[in-house]
């Protein structure tokens, strides 16, 4: 099938060129309207506990954005300063779409002292909060609002709030994509020439990644218009679009050089690359799409999103190289340099496959150990939504809610709200009260007005992890006995009923992503040990990887070089992605050298010099595809986007990590010691009728052996 259609596209080739120009155009003309539609939302499931309380609370009492300024520097206590507070909060109640301002003197006769909430802890910075209508008038508003409440007369006036952030968020993703690009296309063709030596060779794998780049941004904005796509989307979907591009385009690359160094004319050359490293990529898109298929298993509608955006990105770049290469090669082919006499018995590749051969057991215990301990420090993990810490120093919402939180401490605590469907009696409330004010670390309960329902927020005793007493509060509010059934809503009640929506997922992702790993590496190998190796070796990999990133981001070691402090948390949804991803991406690798070493084994029946060559056949390959995806995903890391820097900076390490300690090391080692036992399959399983994977890209024989 690939080789008919790899003759079909070598005939047609100019109208196939076509076809992916009109895909570049409409994806560039489509992407310019994305970011306007993106949603700031993640980490939350539709229709928990915490999220009908909120609909709840929003149905009695719709409330529109809210903006909030910080005057710093000021005065708060003296009368001018109440009297510019008071003209600015006229100036902005004047405004057409605007329904509340608060001020720290709002209610209060003259000459009063400003309410104290409103006041900085040190007496030199006042909060004006501004509520506009929920209609498309006060959300037009919101830009006059902004401009009106910077132009306050004090030294220091930061503006921000919920909404100014998310829009903000939206900035930053496009800033951090364009940042990326910037960066990572040049180190990529010089990375390419270096690989190829020519021009001509290392600039297809561009075309075909920029190519997949556009591509990607038209698919999400179509995706946009039929359901919600995440701000996050955009880089995660990218890079992951770009990464693997560039590792399908140097494969079959890599391959048609090598044919046409063995005296093949063009056209033979590029349906023989087809044949072989064009099979390699299909399957390898295979495992990466049966990964990412394991998202669509959640409920979270973000996480589902970002499955479904992957995996047409996936199929995009397994199309475009089965299709957009050939082609490329039928017109430039000629002017891509033929590889280099290669020699098999020597190089670093050589004295590594005998190092393993010989010390099989010593190396498997101390790679083994060595991911091993590098995963423990997840044990410790925690996990939160995105905040202001999401965004880089230099963020002016960031900036607001850092002062917010050092001068108004008692106005940002942290919030649980219980809601009933009923109207409670006074003594019914009352007696209520009472109770949830005896629970451990609730400072204050205050009943919250809703119309036609009965709502209590708790607040949480300041100090120490506040996080962490809210999450009891929620706990102990949910077990104790209330006059009528309530709910709980709040930052961590929503985080909670995340946690528990994910979690009663997981198994079935797992055996949607074991299943087809399982199915797929058996067709590959004809053995039922193979894959079952391999998803230990993926499991040890990224706990390596899961573990560094909470040493990194969570605990802060290191994040000078990435650029990160000490953020006590990871976002909620980066394990999940980071998992689903990279256990696709390790499978890249891992097709590479076992579809080698099931060829030797094929043709001579030696485990052990299988594995040998397929070690020295693939290391140049996988080492040189691991290094380009390891570009794609560090550019990322770059960006001032925390939730971003983390996947990118998770993916980046776990194909480092794979390309090197596994497929190096681990998996050559297990191998070497399990011997035939690797390809024992049982009798009454039907062989796979999948035809025997063709040698990948570098896997010309040993010295004095003729390839098959």
């Amino acid at each position: 099938m690939i080789t008919r259609l790899a003759t079909t596209c070598l005939r047609h080739r100019r109208r196939v060129l076509a076809a992916w120009a009109v895909v570049v155009v409409l994806g560039l003309a489509l992407s310019p309207g994305l970011f306007d539609r993106l949603s700031s939302e993640a980490g939350s499931v539709d229709g928990t506990e915490s999220d009908r309380a909120s609909q709840l609370l929003r149905a009695a009492d719709p409330q529109g954005p809210e903006v909030v300024a910080v005057l710093d520097d000021v005065p708060a206590t003296s009368p001018a300063t109440r009297a510019a507070v008071e003209r600015l909060g006229s100036r902005v109640a004047a405004i057409e779409g605007v329904e509340e301002v608060l001020t720290p003197w709002t209610g209060l006769p003259a000459g009063a002292g400003p309410h104290a909430e409103a006041v900085g802890v040190d007496g030199r910075a006042v909060a004006v909060s501004v509520r506009v209508e929920p209609t498309e008038t006060g959300w037009e508003a919101l830009d006059e609002v902004e401009s009106v409440l910077r132009a306050a007369d004090a030294p220091t006036v930061l503006v921000g709030g919920e909404t100014l952030m998310d829009s903000e968020m939206d900035e930053q993703a496009a800033a951090d994509l364009a940042r990326a690009e910037l960066i990572s296309l040049p180190v990529l063709l010089v990375l390419l020439l270096v690989l190829f030596g020519g021009v001509v060779a290392a600039g297809l794998p561009l075309v075909v990644a920029a190519t997949g780049i556009a591509g990607t941004l038209g698919t999400l904005t179509l995706l946009s218009l039929v359901t919600d796509v995440s701000v996050y989307a955009v880089n995660i979907v990218t890079m992951l679009g770009l990464g693997l591009a560039v590792d399908y385009a140097l494969l079959v690359v890599s391959r048609f050089r090598e044919e046409r160094a063995a005296g093949l004319d063009l056209e033979t050359a590029v349906v023989a690359t087809m044949a072989t490293a064009g099979r390699t990529v299909a399957f390898s898109a295979a495992t990466v799409s049966a990964a990412l298929a394991s998202l669509l298993v959640f409920p979270d509608d973000f996480l589902r999103s970002m499955g479904l955006a992957c995996l047409a990105v996936v199929v995009l770049d397994v199309v475009a190289a089965l299709t957009l290469l050939p082609a490329l090669l039928g017109v430039a082919g000629h002017r891509v340099r033929p590889a280099p006499p290669s020699r098999h018995d020597r190089g670093a590749f050589v004295r590594l496959s005998r190092l393993v051969t010989r010390r099989p057991l010593a190396i498997a215990l101390v790679s083994a150990a060595l991911l091993a301990v590098a995963a423990v420090p997840f044990a410790g993990a925690r996990f939160s939504e995105p905040d202001e810490r999401s965004l880089p120093a230099s963020s002016e919402s960031r900036a607001v809610a850092e002062l917010a939180s050092a001068q108004f401490p008692d106005s940002l605590a942290e919030q649980v709200t219980v809601v009933a469907q009923e109207e409670w009696s006074e003594a019914e409330l009352a007696g209520y009260v009472r109770r949830l004010q005896e629970l451990p670390g609730v400072a204050d309960v205050q009943p919250a007005d809703a119309p036609h329902l009965t709502a209590v927020r708790l607040v949480p005793e300041a100090g120490g992890d506040e996080a962490a007493r809210a999450a009891g509060i929620v706990d102990a509010v949910r077990s104790m006995e209330a006059p009528t059934p309530v709910l709980v809503t709040g930052d961590a009640a929503e985080l909670d009923d995340y946690r528990e929506a994910i979690v009663s997922r997981l198994p079935w992702a797992l055996l949607v992503l074991v299943l087809a790993t399982f199915v797929l590496l058996y067709a590959f190998t004809g053995s039922v040990v193979v894959p079952l190796k391999a998803l230990v070796m993926n499991t040890l990999s990224l706990g390596a990887t899961f573990g560094a990133l909470v040493w990194v981001f969570q605990e802060g070691h290191l994040g000078a070089l990435v650029g990160t402090e000490a953020l006590g948390s990871l976002s909620i949804t980066t394990p999940v992605l980071v998992f689903a991803i990279a256990f696709g991406l390790s499978m890249d690798y891992e097709v590479f050298l076992l579809g080698r070493i099931a060829e030797e084994w094929r043709a001579t029946g030696d485990n052990d010099r299988a594995v040998v060559v397929g070690l020295q056949a693939t290391g140049r390959i996988v080492t040189a595809a691991a290094l380009l995806m390891v570009v794609v995903f560090g550019a990322f890391v770059a960006g001032g986007f925390s939730p971003v820097k983390q996947v990118g900076f998770g993916l980046a390490l776990a194909v480092a990590v794979d390309a090197t300690v596994v497929r190096m090391l681990l998996v050559p080692a297990v191998m070497t010691l399990m011997g035939r036992a690797n390809w024992w399959s049982p009798s009454w399983l039907a062989r796979p009728r999948v035809a025997a994977p063709a040698p990948c890209p570098g896997s010309a024989a040993p010295a004095g052996r003729a390839r098959p």
